[in-house]
């Protein structure tokens, strides 16, 4: 399991980079999802999002999930290119699989740092 050490997560599995104001799904999670087939970012440029608020919906080969939002803010960018290649969330999910970026993001109290989110995931039950 990747699980970047910059990065901050969700018991939701969300992750949220505080630098740049990237947040995406991890791999723990789109790994669980398998092949994902569909994305559709629910929020715009300009929005504002509170923690906690879903901000995608996500469907693969197996089940759908909601993506909420690790943190709040302004939304500066949507990954527009994910509805046309979902595929990059399999592939990159830390990378080019970001689906929005905050502007000047508050994070959620509730995140961990990437040694605990691996602690966490190795706890759960499959």
């Amino acid at each position: 399991m990747n699980v970047p050490s910059n990065l901050k997560f969700a018991k939701s599995d969300e992750w949220f980079d505080a630098a740049s104001g990237a947040v995406g799904i991890s791999d723990y999670a789109q790994n669980q999802l398998s092949d994902i087939v569909f994305v559709e970012i629910l929020v715009e440029e300009g929005e504002e999002v509170e923690v906690g608020k879903a901000i995608a919906s996500v469907e693969s080969v197996k089940a759908s999930s909601e993506i909420y939002a690790p943190a709040a803010g302004k939304v500066s960018a949507v990954n527009k290119g994910l509805a046309d290649k979902p595929e990059i969330l399999n592939s990159d999910p830390y990378g080019e699989g970001w689906m929005i970026k905050i502007e000047g993001g508050a994070a959620g109290s509730e995140l961990m740092d990437a040694a605990g989110y691996e602690k966490y995931c190795e706890g759960r039950t499959h």
